[in-house]
């Protein structure tokens, strides 16, 4: 097992032994010594480098694997004299072969291997998500480790590493060292806790500034203003769980906290909660979107009151949804002593194969349908009314209405265009590396990681800053509080 932060690994090993091969990742094999006499002490140093790969036969010959056994097994001295090549191992379903000089020749000396053996320390392993458990010998063992399948690490391959809905346990979990003081704490540590405070201050000042601006009768006539005001509201609670979650991981690990009760609440709670938060945030943008479509076709139709009734109810139907597509997650999350890494406890989370396909599913649909609306809505508002337009001027030119519509209306495509592009830098992120390869590189995902908060703190900027009608209000309100706090003040005075 290689530790934290290191790039080697230490063994010790008391029985007689011949050979050295590792396994890196899935069936990735690498040979690392050979030694015809067996010393009973002896010290050594080896770096895994690309010439001691051990190829299966397929990545050489795939006719060859084609044969049957006995017949195959024949030419596999060719692969050995193949300079070319220059194999030092090659492994197939049942042999692992090692290509050893005899006389001026290279042969294959093959021994009975099965890649396909199953490792579960007879029954005993405590290793999560599917990983394979080793022990140093099949009875009275004293030492285990786990082995990790693709997209999952820790001592025991508790965290995921794939990458939508990773959290931020998933992704700086293993980087904060304990007992060691902020300062001397990794720069993703040090660049989390500056990107942290910022994203967290600009939040609260955002939702602060939209909450003012949409607790207003006029804007909340129609469902539009109770959206934004409904999304003021949660993006206020998302920035504080958003601070709480980061601070608590990083105290929790740097300092050991051991209250179970309070680990649990806040591992079963919090991650949950801001997962809900940033999923209605996406909803009711898109509700917004679908609202002002609406509106642009029906024109003097649309009906005010029932929009209102309509965004209330939908309020409630988002809010359902988004719990109960959800719910899967703080059911299956719990705590674990890691008793091989100084005794940190970790919140994790443990799906099977099938619900992990369901929680994957369920985040790109929070993901992508709110996006493809967003996509959407402006420039069919645009097209719409520039439609409209052309009936009424039919004299006039489709390409100069339709100019002066993506002017009337750009503070529509800055919004949604805003939310578009946060969204697709989110998605290139997360499917440019299926998942994170590394806990010693977490950068990429890290960024994503942040990036899913941003369009929660950019309402004010998005919906109010490039509408005349909310800028206006916003102003209002503004002036009217500036009052209020000037006359008390002279009162108190």
């Amino acid at each position: 097992m290689i530790p934290v932060n290191q790039r080697t690994a230490t063994l010790y090993w008391a029985h007689p032994f011949h050979i050295i091969f590792a396994e890196l990742d899935d069936e990735n094999y690498y040979l690392i010594l050979v030694q015809n006499i067996y010393h009973r002490s002896r010290r050594i140093n080896q770096e895994i480098q690309s010439k001691d790969h051990c190829p299966h036969i397929n990545e050489i010959n795939q006719t060859l694997n084609q044969y049957h056994l006995l017949r195959r097994i024949k030419y596999y001295h060719v692969p050995c004299n193949m300079s070319s090549l220059n194999l030092s191992c090659f492994y197939d379903d049942n042999y692992f072969c090692l290509c050893n000089y005899f006389g001026q020749q290279r042969i294959a000396n093959c021994f009975e291997f099965d890649p396909k053996k199953k490792f579960d320390c007879f029954g005993q392993s405590n290793c999560q998500n599917e990983a394979k458990c080793l022990q140093d010998r099949s009875l009275c063992a004293q030492a285990s480790i786990c082995v990790c399948p693709r997209c999952f690490y820790g001592t025991l391959c508790q965290f995921s590493a794939q990458g939508f809905g990773l959290s931020l346990d998933d992704i700086l979990g293993y980087q904060i060292q304990p007992h060691i003081t902020i300062t001397h704490q990794p720069f993703a540590i040090q660049f989390s806790i500056i990107l942290t405070m910022i994203i967290t201050i600009i939040g609260l000042i955002n939702s602060i500034l939209s909450f003012i601006t949409f607790n207003n009768k006029e804007i909340c006539q129609i469902g539009c203003g109770i959206y934004l005001l409904t999304i003021s509201m949660i993006t206020l609670f998302t920035m504080i769980l958003f601070v709480l979650k980061f601070w608590i991981l990083l105290i929790a690990q740097m300092m050991y906290v051991t209250n179970d009760s309070f680990l649990k609440i806040q591992c079963i709670s919090i991650d949950f909660l801001l997962r809900i938060g940033i999923n209605m945030d996406r909803w009711l943008s898109a509700c917004i979107a679908i609202e002002r479509v609406i509106a642009v076709i029906k024109g003097t139709s649309f009906d005010k009151n029932k929009s209102k009734k309509i965004a209330k109810f939908i309020i409630l139907i988002v809010f359902i949804f988004n719990i109960s597509t959800n719910i899967h997650d703080p059911i299956h999350r719990h705590l674990i002593e890691d008793n091989e890494n100084e005794k940190r406890i970790w919140c994790i989370i443990t799906y099977s194969s099938a619900l992990r396909t369901y929680n994957k599913i369920m985040n790109l649909c929070h993901f992508f349908i709110p996006f493809i609306i967003n996509l959407m809505s402006g420039p069919l508002i645009i097209l719409v009314t520039t439609r409209q337009r052309k009936i009424i001027r039919n004299q006039e030119s489709y390409q100069k209405i339709l100019k002066k519509q993506i002017q009337e209306h750009r503070h529509l495509l800055i919004s949604s265009t805003s939310l578009i592009i946060l969204a697709i830098l989110q998605l290139i992120i997360a499917f440019v590396s299926d998942c994170m390869s590394s806990r010693n590189d977490p950068w990429l995902f890290l960024i994503g990681y942040f990036i899913s908060f941003i369009p929660s703190i950019l309402t004010f900027p998005v919906f109010i800053m490039p509408s005349t009608s909310y800028k206006q209000h916003f102003l209002k309100t503004y002036e009217r509080y500036k009052r209020t706090i000037r006359r008390r003040l002279h009162l108190a005075s």
